[in-house]
């Protein structure tokens, strides 16, 4: 079906791959319309857990594909949001998820980037939205905006501040130095490091932990809520929550919860599809 991406699904994974390793994997539109839809079918499939996104080859995502990026330069800027691997500002989206990348948020399954090589431009932003980012060493980070005469674009003024605060995304940002696997695990752009030949096995081992002991439907409405209740105040967090907490109560997975802890063996919950 995918002719920038490959989509396998070997239960409890679905692995999005980019696949245009010739040209370091660089964004197109066609490939942000094809992980969009595969995004959506994982989602849809009671198999599926989680999902992981890495790249074919020597890296994760260059960045928009700079032939696109050749086209613009001096373009009217009224066009410039729907090349460069982008849709374009969506004057009907007001929600801050309804943009871009936001889609990732608000899946309802967890998504890891495996991240194998280099991640720049708008990939950078992309590999943000993943909700977890396990690195190997040769990972490498760079913004290169600045370098291009360009801003930090598609939300990653926000994202980038979120995970690693605001005097160091001002450096990363500004400066644009490459940041490699090891030094982004220790900025927070990382949760985990491990050797390149582990990275794909040990995404699959973590969601194969999280599909043997953890709730799916928690999952979903825990990725909610962290995302969600980051725009809000405490106060209307907490209020939430107890909300959420009442609801789940009288869902079949908090009584299997309590059970298999009573009787001492693994939870059987159910898989969720949209």
């Amino acid at each position: 079906m995918y002719s920038a991406i490959r989509y396998e699904v070997d239960d409890p994974v679905a692995t999005i791959t980019l696949s245009r390793p010739s040209a370091m994997n660089a964004w197109t539109d066609t490939m942000g319309s094809e992980i969009l839809d595969a995004v959506g079918r994982a989602c849809a499939d009671p198999a599926v857990v989680g999902i992981v996104i890495t790249g074919d080859g020597r890296a994760f995502c260059a960045g928009a594909d700079m032939q696109l990026l050749d086209g613009l330069a001096g373009s009217d800027p009224s066009e410039a949001g729907t090349s460069a691997g982008g849709r374009g500002p969506d004057p009907s989206a007001a929600g801050d998820f309804d943009h871009r990348f936001g889609f990732m948020l608000t899946a309802e399954k967890p998504i890891i980037g495996a991240i194998n090589g280099a991640v720049a431009g708008m990939a950078y932003p992309f590999a943000l939205c993943c909700d977890l980012r396990v690195v190997c060493p040769e990972a490498l980070f760079v913004t290169a905006f600045a370098q291009r005469g360009l801003i930090a674009e598609w939300g990653l003024g926000w994202l980038l501040p979120k995970l690693v605060g605001p005097a160091v995304a001002m450096d990363l940002l500004l400066s644009s130095r490459r940041v490699g696997g090891e030094e982004a695990y220790r900025l927070g752009l990382a949760n985990y490091i491990v050797d390149r030949g582990d990275l794909l096995p040990f995404c699959r081992r973590y969601v194969e932990e999280l599909g043997a002991t953890c709730s799916p439907s928690s999952m979903a409405i825990m990725k909610r809520q962290v995302h969600e209740h980051y725009h809000r105040g405490l106060g209307a967090a907490e209020t939430e929550a107890r909300r959420l907490m009442a609801e789940s109560f009288g869902r079949p997975d908090f009584g299997e919860g309590v059970r298999s802890f009573i009787e001492k063996r693994p939870p059987n919950f159910p898989r969720v599809s949209t």
